[in-house]
């Protein structure tokens, strides 16, 4: 037997033998693939996998992160790590801590305890202390995983990937159907829709000339520009008229500057007649800064924290060897986020966390010592950030929030928190 440290991704225990080709995957496999062959049409053909074993991988892509909806414990590990894992030897795979072993013995394998779904979407600490779970979803199916698990929003429904087939433009009579679709699948919950927000890797079938460049024309900047422009007008008047019916919020998506949220907003406003809250997506240090102003513009914010470390640091998320500079342990960006937390309190402005940052190990607690109590998360996650929670006295976190913040370097972080053995993705 022998154990190899990599890091974890989605939680969960799998074993099974280790593949590497995608026509030789099987029920009950480990398969083992690079961040390149992760397309959709491949990933319906892992589906029957017990783990996924991921080779230079960026976490904070939204390519990866489309590996949640498969529901299977996956760990991610660096391309020298490839040549530790031969095909065809068994192994057992730890999304949780991202431990790999090799060979396990038998007492070693067992299937794991899947943590029960949270009751009304509201996990409760040691010391009592209530902390909202909401799920991030793509889709219809998404939506009825965050039911199952016991969500208790819908708190991001992810509108660019609701697309028509044949790379057709959507209209407001698709809008109508795909938006249903979801709804109906979210009920009793409600949901709040992000708009259209198209990036460089999230670039419709419809748009052949899309963004490409992280910082440069993306998520609102679009929404004047053809054939853009036309889709979020469809998409707003959709939302509008299923909005009778069901319980709704819309939030602009890439907003910089005050002036740019209150101009969409206006123009959401005069489809809606103003029925509708509208949010603001704080994914820019700029935006992120602008808390007081927020407070009289917006109803409320999401903190889009996979993009908001994107542009703090300076590094495309798309890319593999950005890892290094995408470090949720850095102390500068613990430093931002407990302004940025302190602001949201002193303004009374509600909010909610998004993104993968809570899923690291160990810090879910940083977060909650900072301050931040609703989450947004994928949906296979909600049960065990539960966990966590209950077994987490949160008034004790706040001196561990300032000792990270205070740290000279990540590895400092991680070995405050306890996690020195696992490798900076």
């Amino acid at each position: 037997m022998r154990q190899i440290q990599t890091a974890p991704y989605i939680p969960g225990r799998a074993c099974g033998m280790l593949h590497y080709r995608l026509e030789d995957c099987a029920p009950g496999c480990i398969m083992v693939l690079n961040q390149e062959a992760l397309v959709s049409r491949n990933l319906e053909r892992v589906e029957s996998a017990a783990g996924l074993v991921v080779a230079g991988a960026a976490r904070f892509s939204h390519v990866l992160a489309r590996l949640f909806a498969l529901g299977i414990p996956a760990v991610l590990i660096t391309p020298d790590q490839l040549a530790l894992l031969p095909e065809g030897m068994a192994a057992l795979i730890d999304g949780n801590t991202g431990l790999i072993t090799l060979n396990p013995p038998l007492t070693e394998i067992r299937q794991e305890k899947i943590p029960p779904p949270v009751i009304s979407g509201i996990a409760r600490s040691m010391d009592g202390i209530p902390v909202e779970l909401r799920a991030g979803v793509p889709s219809a199916d998404g939506a009825l995983q965050a039911v199952k698990q016991g969500a208790s929003r819908i708190g991001l429904l992810r509108s660019e990937f609701l697309e028509p087939p044949e790379g057709r433009i959507p209209d407001q009579r698709f809008y109508l159907a795909a938006l249903r679709e979801v709804f109906e699948a979210a009920r009793p919950l409600g949901v709040t829709i992000r708009l259209l927000d198209i990036a460089p890797d999230k670039r419709p079938a419809w748009l052949h000339n899309g963004p490409a460049a992280p910082l440069g024309l993306q998520g609102c900047r679009l929404y004047d520009r053809e054939p853009v422009k036309s889709v979020f007008r469809a998409q707003v008047a959709a939302i509008t008229e299923l909005a009778a019916e069901y319980e709704l919020a819309l939030l602009l998506p890439y907003v910089t500057h005050p002036w740019e949220f209150a101009r969409w907003r206006g123009e959401i406003d005069a489809i809606t007649g103003g029925r509708l809250p509208v949010g603001v997506m704080l994914e820019t240090p700029v935006s992120a800064l602008c808390v007081s102003e927020w407070r009289t513009l917006a109803d409320f914010a999401a903190i889009g924290s996979n993009d908001l470390m994107q542009t703090l640091c300076a590094a495309d998320r798309r890319l593999p060897e950005m890892a290094g500079w995408l470090d949720p342990y850095a102390p500068a960006l613990l430093r931002f986020l407990r302004r940025l937390a302190d602001d949201l309190d002193a303004y009374t402005l509600p909010a909610q966390f998004c993104g993968q940052m809570p899923l690291y190990p160990g810090m879910l607690p940083v977060l909650l010592g900072l301050g931040y109590r609703i989450f947004s998360v994928e949906p296979l996650a909600i049960p065990y950030l539960a966990q966590i929670i209950a077994k987490t006295d949160i008034s004790a976190l706040r001196e561990l929030s300032i000792h990270a913040c205070n740290a000279p370097d990540a590895r400092t972080v991680r070995r405050l928190l306890g996690l020195e053995r696992h490798p900076r993705q």
